[in-house]
């Protein structure tokens, strides 16, 4: 397992989320270029790393097709928990987030995170043409979403937990997430538990998950469908910078 994308992982959910326990008055977070930034390199990896990457290995592409559906339904039902967060936003009202559970908070994000976590793993089967190729900008995509999920979810908590114990607890638990997701998909990879099909099933449901994720990020920050020269111009940026990913590989 490499070690680096389990720092990474853990460090990019871990840091933006002590910065808001730590901070002295009630986090209000504001990050809407970053977003669009965000959602246009998910979008754009998924287009063309993930998905190219799912219906070229696989014997079955009609079935790996419905495994995206599936995995873009699945992220409605996750947003059903989380209010949206690992969107990197949230709507909260003068009166805090009366609507969110954070236990069911906690539960979807953590779901979502694992999943993360495990497309970066490697099946044990020694078949190369089944071989997975994970670039760098893969996991970025995943440290770009996760940034803002992670700070949203800590100015959300905050207004429901007093203790700073308590919410670094609960921030661990969030930033262990996505590296557990890495751990287990290679060790079951390497027991021969799951093969490379299993992983490409894995594969299409957070590539579905990435499609609801970006496209929502797009329509939520500007609501009226008005988009700026600015916002276009960070949205190619981002896709660019995603598709360059592709060709130069770090």
């Amino acid at each position: 397992m490499n070690i680096t994308f389990v720092l990474l992982l853990f460090f990019a959910a871990f840091i933006p989320g002590v910065m808001v326990i730590m901070a002295k008055k009630q986090f209000k977070y504001h990050s809407g270029y970053f977003l669009v930034f965000a959602g246009a390199y998910i979008f754009s990896i998924t287009i063309v790393h993930l998905l190219p990457e799912i219906f070229s290995k696989t014997a079955y592409p009609v079935k790996m097709g419905l495994f995206v559906l599936l995995g873009f339904f699945l992220q409605i039902f996750i947003d059903f928990l989380t209010s949206g967060v690992e969107h990197g936003h949230t709507h909260i009202s003068r009166e805090g987030p009366t609507k969110l559970s954070p236990l069911l908070l906690m539960i979807g994000l953590t779901i979502h995170a694992i999943m993360d976590g495990s497309i970066l793993a490697q099946p044990g089967s020694e078949d190369t043409t089944h071989a997975l190729h994970h670039s760098g900008g893969l996991l970025f995509g995943i440290i770009i979403h996760k940034i803002p999920a992670s700070a949203v979810l800590m100015s959300i908590m905050q207004w429901s937990i007093q203790k700073k114990q308590l919410l670094l607890a609960l921030l661990l638990i969030f930033s262990l997430a996505s590296p557990f997701g890495l751990w287990a998909g290679n060790f079951l990879g390497q027991s021969n538990f799951l093969g490379s099909e299993s992983f490409l099933i894995i594969m299409a449901l957070v590539s579905g998950n990435f499609l609801h994720i970006s496209t929502t990020i797009f329509f939520e920050s500007s609501p009226d469908h008005h988009y700026n020269r600015k916002k276009i111009l960070i949205g190619i940026i981002g896709a660019l910078l995603a598709i360059l990913t592709e060709f130069f590989p770090f």
